[in-house]
């Protein structure tokens, strides 16, 4: 693997103009603050403009010199720790822009200092200096680039201050800070502070802590009572030798934090607890270089990555929506980047060349510094933030180089003597301070540095007086122009190494993802040619996993589908011309049958389709009755298809290559050979082996489901084939069960309101062998509403069913025998049609099974009336099976008093009997005796019912039932029958 690219991501660079040696410096939204060394006690500032260019805007002066400075874009304040007569001091910079529109005057007041309007309206036209005093001397500052809150920290503390917008009338709000909350941290002296979306990160010498503040819900008058209890340090593992501790476990520090909550308790109040995220302590010796007696840690950064083109409402401002965070710090030649997320953990590791004075890290890149060279590194958080971005990375679908990618070094560039260097969008600012004899060394040619512009050389009489110092601003090359080169470059590696160059075209990708991720990319000028360099390069890293033989071959499958290249694009990369004897590698094999697998409308030529099924016959030849199944391979020529399914077939027979070769015959029209085909197996074979390649019967179109034309020719010639070709398909998750309807419909030309015969073949057979709950109940209830709907409008099917009634019983536990009593009720004058019939039988069936769910059903079942014995029969089944049998009983007697029989020995059983005496007999009686001998089917019934009755009770209980009123000779020989059978026993 190459270590070192020696690309150029460096451009022009210009010498700041400063008047005096700059002690500190930092960057603004579009500007250089930078503080003089201790004689001016001033701060310049300069507008930085296209390709670094320097604009003088300026200068204010500081109470003393600038040990610490920080620009929040937040607010746009400058914030600085000051030094004076030995004490150290606190002040923030407030609409500092006013200094360079010619306005001199300057407010000085203290935080939190209520302004009253006469004099705040001065603030409009003038510079605001906002003095915070602390107890403790201040030692370091950061400001969150998220909300603008400051973090300043001191020995064994960190205070926060929020960023408030006070309004002070309806034309003026005024920035301010409110001291809201104190994190009270023993035995911890922080050197640097780093805070960012309620992160923070804090390190000392050999030490880092990560922190994370969490919002709680209470109530306002607990305020103070809010703190994090400390714990006993008997509680921690005490940690001597180096250590790391991730999560939860880097609660086992030694350091408790406890908070303190210093705002006025209001209704909005936040409070807050410390979670834990990572700790981490190093050794004064632990150095790859031996024993050092300077290891300490420099340069800690929180870096926040946004979601592209996310923007969010927060407090009336709109801020972007932070996607990911990532933290940096670093010894003298190592450093460290972690991911701080749902998990926290370490994604890359840096070791320098020669002992490092500062960094800084950005989303793109690292840059360092050492005593001779400005080194940049390739970083991770793109890969990171991509995976947190979009779930459909590490897919078929998508792809993106890990996040274990190896750092590589683009460049070292010769510096003499740099001192510090911080980043501003695409610059770099860089102190030089050179030695004397590095000075001499200086004016030889052979060290000259990056070619400078023109312009804005620093004075000479600056250089007499401080010899030796240059503040730079070094233009970092456009995203384009490095990808450019990184691919230029890889090309060098493409036949010699080839890891190298998958390296350094992921490197390019993540060079063009990073770009498209930062939040301004959607107003960028480079817009379109970043989108357009991110397609180019995920084709180029298409063509390397496909052209190499890696173990990461599938990659090439998401980056072509990246890349927005079609089949045809990528073959014309991939295949030579009349090359017969080219080889090819499993990337591009597994490039093409996913894609010629999927249902997609791009179709090859006669040509492309013909090179495919060589590439396959040679490449993988059991893929070929599959590839011959696309919807890609339409425009092959039918005998080329047959003579490559000939030549498998001798190799490797199979029943998918016996229906494709029937598949490419019927297209040839080649009825003999079709036939031939077809009955080399068993029709339910032949069913089966639909399932190995479902596009033989339906392709897909635009996502819609399209009959083949082999579905067709089933349809009119083996429609039971059809129908269980399709049922094999959806219980092996091959099609959906709406698939399947709009899939029979089109097959027979039906409406979409309108269920076609076939159809209904398939839902009957498919609750022959379905075993889904869900499913059942579903295909239950459109069935029954298809014969409703049937019989309400006496409507034949079309074509005659595959299944008769009976075959349905004697097949299907869901079709149950057709009761006595319903055939009885069927057989009182009624004529029906006998497909017609058919219908009948087959719902009686079904109410007469135990499988559907009558109260699911009675919506579907409303249009059958009572008005004929169909509907009658619907009625009492449905009744009787909701257990509603006095419903069922009195249906019968009003309307068919001759099933009456029939349905009480049927149904009347077990705890039902007593329904005979207690409902039966009594409403039998009384309808008997209001008819006389004008209804001799009630009075068969009544006797009918004696009997019963007479069989299963006691004689005194049966002759209380009877009625008082009755004739005597009517009732005597049941009542001697209960006797005599009382006598017997």
């Amino acid at each position: 693997m190459v270590q070192l690219y020696n690309l150029h991501p460096f451009g022009s660079q210009r010498v700041v103009p400063c008047k005096q040696e700059p002690a500190h410096f930092c960057c603004g939204q579009d500007v250089l603050f930078v503080a003089s060394t201790a004689a001016s006690c001033r701060v310049e500032v300069f507008a930085v403009r296209e390709q670094g260019r320097c604009e003088a805007l300026g200068s204010f002066a500081t109470l003393g010199p600038v040990l610490r400075m920080a620009h929040s874009s937040a607010g746009d304040y400058l914030v600085t720790i000051e030094e004076k007569s030995k004490t150290t001091f606190l002040r923030a910079y407030m609409n500092w822009r006013c200094m360079s529109a010619g306005s001199s005057r300057v407010c000085v007041r203290m935080v939190g200092h209520k302004m009253e309007e006469s004099y705040s309206e001065t603030l409009k036209e003038q510079m605001s200096v906002v003095e915070m005093p602390l107890s403790d001397p201040p030692l370091c500052i950061s400001c969150c680039s998220v909300n603008g809150d400051l973090l300043v920290g001191c020995k064994n503390k960190l205070v926060m201050f929020c960023l408030k917008h006070r309004v002070i009338n309806q034309n003026l709000t005024v920035l301010d800070f409110e001291r809201s909350l104190i994190l009270h941290i023993d035995n911890l002296i922080p050197a640097e502070v780093a805070f960012c979306a309620r992160h923070i990160a804090i390190a000392t010498e050999l030490d880092v802590l990560i922190l994370k503040l969490e919002l709680v819900q209470q109530s306002a008058d607990r305020a103070q009572e809010y703190s994090t209890a400390s714990l006993e340090l008997d509680e921690f593992i005490i940690c001597q030798k180096p250590v790391e501790l991730l999560g939860e476990e880097s609660k086992q520090c030694e350091i408790p934090v406890t908070l303190e909550s210093t705002e006025v308790p209001t209704e909005d109040t936040k409070h807050f607890q410390v979670q834990y995220l990572l700790f981490r302590r190093f050794a004064p010796d632990q150095s790859p270089f031996g024993l050092c007696e300077e290891t300490k840690l420099h340069s800690i950064q929180l870096l926040p990555v946004y979601q592209t083109g996310m923007w969010i409402c927060m407090n009336t401002q709109w801020t972007r929506k932070l996607l990911s965070l990532f933290c940096f710090f670093s010894l003298p030649h190592v450093g460290y980047l972690y991911s701080i997320g749902k998990l926290v953990e370490l994604i890359s590791t840096y070791q320098y060349s020669e002992k490092s004075e500062q960094a800084v890290l950005t989303p793109q890149f690292l840059h360092v510094i050492t005593s001779q060279n400005l080194q940049c590194f390739t970083v991770r958080c793109s890969a990171a933030a991509a995976r947190g971005e979009d779930p459909y990375i590490d897919t078929t679908v998508k792809a993106c180089p890990p996040v274990t990618l190896d750092v590589c070094t683009l460049r070292m560039q010769l510096f003499i003597g740099p001192r510090a260097i911080c980043h501003f969008k695409n610059h770099i600012i860089l102190l030089t301070k050179a030695d004397t004899e590095d000075i001499t060394e200086r004016r030889r040619p052979t060290r000259r540095m990056l070619s400078r512009k023109a312009d804005s050389i620093k004075s000479k009489t600056n250089s007499e007086s401080e010899p030796g110092w240059n503040l730079y601003i070094i233009n970092t090359v456009s995203t384009i122009q490095l990808y450019r080169e990184m691919v230029d470059y890889s090309r060098t590696y493409e036949n010699v190494k080839t890891e190298s160059c998958i390296h350094l075209l992921s490197e390019a990708h993540l060079l063009v993802r990073a770009a498209i991720m930062d939040p301004h990319f959607l107003k960028s000028d480079e817009k379109e040619d970043l989108l357009k360099a991110f397609r180019e390069s995920c084709a180029f890293l298409g063509d390397c996993y496909s052209r190499f033989d890696t173990k990461d071959y599938h990659l090439a499958l998401p980056y072509y589908r990246m890349s927005g290249l079609s089949m045809t694009e990528v073959l014309k990369r991939l295949v030579s011309e009349g090359d017969e004897i080219q080889t090819y590698e499993r990337g591009f094999i597994f490039y093409l049958t996913h894609s010629l697998n999927e249902d997609s409308n791009e179709e090859l030529s006669k040509e492309s389709g013909n090179k495919v099924l060589q590439i396959f016959y040679h490449a993988d030849p059991v893929q070929l009755p599959h590839i011959l199944c696309s919807p890609s391979m339409r425009n092959i020529c039918p005998l080329t298809a047959m003579k490559y399914l000939q030549k498998v077939e001798k190799m490797m027979p199979s029943v998918v290559l016996t229906l494709t070769k029937a598949f490419w015959a019927l297209k040839m029209g080649d009825l003999t050979m079709y036939e031939h085909e077809m009955d080399s197996y068993k029709e339910t074979t032949l069913a089966c082996g639909f399932i190995g390649q479902p596009r033989l019967l339906q392709q897909r179109k635009e996502g819609i489901v399209m009959p083949t034309e082999f579905a067709v020719h089933l349809k009119e010639m083996q429609p039971g084939l059809l129908v269980a070709a399709t049922v094999a398909l959806h219980e092996n998750s091959k099609i959906e069960l709406e698939e399947a309807d709009i899939f029979f419909k089109m097959l027979c030309n039906s409406s979409e309101n309108t269920i076609p015969q076939l159809l209904m073949d398939f839902w009957e057979a498919l609750l022959v062998v379905s075993s889904k709950e869900d499913i059942l109940q579903e295909l239950l209830l459109r069935v029954t509403s298809q014969y409703v709907w049937r019989i309400s409008r006496k409507q034949f099917p079309e074509t005659k069913p595959l299944k008769t009634t009976e075959d349905l019983i004697n097949s299907c536990s869901h079709f149950g025998l057709i009761v006595p009593w319903v055939s009885s009720i069927m057989s009182v004058g009624c004529s029906y049609d006998k497909d017609y019939h058919e219908d009948i039988s087959r719902l009686q069936s079904l109410l007469c099974g135990q499988s559907i769910n009558i109260a699911s059903a009675l919506p579907v079942l409303e249009p059958l009336t009572e008005a004929d014995n169909v509907g009658l029969t619907v009625r009492v089944l449905c009744n009787t099976r909701l257990g509603k049998y006095e419903e069922a009983i009195d249906q019968l007697l009003r309307r068919c008093p001759d099933a009456l029989v029939f349905y009480a020995q049927h149904e009347l059983k077990g705890d039902n009997q007593a329904l005979w005496w207690n409902n039966l007999l009594p409403e039998l009686c009384k309808r008997t005796r209001l008819t006389g001998n004008d209804c001799p089917v009630l009075t068969s019934s009544l006797k009918e019912t004696l009997s019963i009755v007479a069989m299963e009770l006691e004689l005194r209980d049966f002759l209380s039932l009877l009625p008082e009123d009755g004739t005597a000779a009517f009732f005597l020989p049941h009542l001697l029958h209960c006797s005599q059978r009382k006598l017997l026993t």
